[in-house]
């Protein structure tokens, strides 16, 4: 059973959710041949305040 996981800065709307678990069910039954009803995937939509690359915080500053 393939689990993803996709952790984003901010957030998604419903529309681009759904748009990414088509595809990657789809790339997921068309490549390694798993069923699409087998596949799980989560969201983790992080602040941007809690995101930090090459040591700075994303997000605005106070």
């Amino acid at each position: 059973m393939p689990y993803v996981n996709i952790r984003v800065a901010g957030t998604l709307t419903r529309e681009q959710k759904q748009q990414i678990a088509t595809e990657l069910c789809d790339t997921l039954e068309r490549i390694a041949k798993k069923p699409k009803s087998y596949t799980y995937i989560s969201f983790d939509e992080i602040p941007d305040e809690n995101w930090a690359i090459a040591g700075k915080l994303l997000g605005k500053e106070d």
